[in-house]
């Protein structure tokens, strides 16, 4: 059976800073959420964070959204993340699940769930972290737990398995959703969606190629090579 976009039951959230692109994919129903990151932000040339938070939060209809904390230490994380709670009822506070001395975040995540804060903790890899961050939100508030699938598979790590053994840890936990972080090709959406993972992060320029799915192989070969004509007719090529 062939599938197409419509047909898929994993959430689609947009992955990025740049206001048009979230303006864009606001008016697109099918896109669930929104997720940023200081990454992102600098890459699209923001410089004051809370001002454009405050902005995007005014665009994206009231869907979830995440801002991640910047410190890199956890009693400043902890303020930062209690102030960044505040900016609305859809906002998920990112907290990375290690500092950058790999020091666990996993006592700040107990404190922070103990105030009810809604956390989306990021950049997770390991079977042990997500057993260990599913464990301490058990009780949580609504919280998403990102494993990093592509990049994962960039270091020539099958991440099926991964995801898979994570949805297992978290089943118990009805406030838990995964989120298939990273991905690298439309692919990864289909796959996401057969597992049963509940949110996929995707760039505009991923999902832009969304419309691909289902289409016919052959009607896609024969667009390739009109593609490869077209180039080569325009840049006046001759031999």
């Amino acid at each position: 059976m062939t599938i197409t976009a419509d047909m898929l039951s994993v959430a689609i959230f947009a992955d990025g800073a740049d206001k048009a692109s979230i303006l864009a994919l606001a008016a697109n129903p099918a896109i669930k959420g929104f997720t940023t990151n200081p990454t992102l932000m600098r890459k699209a040339g923001i410089t004051d964070y809370e001002a454009f938070a405050h902005d995007i939060l005014g665009c994206v209809g009231g869907r979830p959204i995440s801002f991640e904390v910047f410190s890199d230490d956890f009693d400043e994380m902890y303020i930062q993340a209690r102030k960044i709670a505040t900016w609305g009822p859809n906002v998920y506070v990112k907290i990375p699940v290690t500092n950058t001395a790999g020091a666990s975040a996993i006592p700040l995540l107990e404190s922070l769930a103990c105030d009810r804060v809604q956390m989306n903790v990021t950049a997770l890899f390991t079977d042990a972290q997500v057993e260990a961050v599913s464990d301490v939100l058990r009780d949580a508030p609504p919280c998403n737990i990102s494993v990093f699938a592509g990049r994962i598979a960039d270091a020539g790590t099958d991440p099926l398995p991964i995801m898979k053994r994570a949805l297992e840890t978290m089943r118990p936990f009805r406030r838990q959703t995964l989120i298939w972080a990273s991905p690298r090709e439309v692919f990864n959406v289909v796959q996401a969606d057969m597992i049963g993972c509940h949110i996929i992060t995707i760039t505009p320029e991923l999902i832009a190629k969304l419309g691909s799915l289902g289409k016919d192989l052959n009607e896609f070969s024969l667009d390739t090579v009109k593609m490869f004509r077209r180039d080569a007719v325009s840049a006046g090529y001759c031999l």
